[in-house]
């Protein structure tokens, strides 16, 4: 059994709940009511995904910044 790493974006929501995108795995978007839950979602839905890629005999994309920090920051604009 192989382990594989990926970054991914929690994006708290306004109505509650936080959405989570896997960058380095297009397609990849899921929710949780709380951090933990989103989390779990995300392992479950990297895991299907990858799945799915080694039934279907397709190559497993590796995250090119894994290994490096996430950069966050807000970005304020005027228009």
């Amino acid at each position: 059994m192989a382990e594989y790493g990926y970054n991914v974006i929690y994006e708290q929501l306004a109505e509650g709940g936080y959405q989570v995108i896997v960058p380095a795995l297009s397609g990849i978007v899921t929710y949780g009511r709380t951090l933990d839950e989103a989390r779990e979602m995300a392992r479950d839905a990297i895991a299907c995904h990858l799945r799915g890629l080694m039934r279907d005999g397709e190559e497993i994309p590796e995250d090119p910044f894994s290994d490096r920090p996430p950069i966050r920051e807000e970005l304020r604009v005027s228009v």
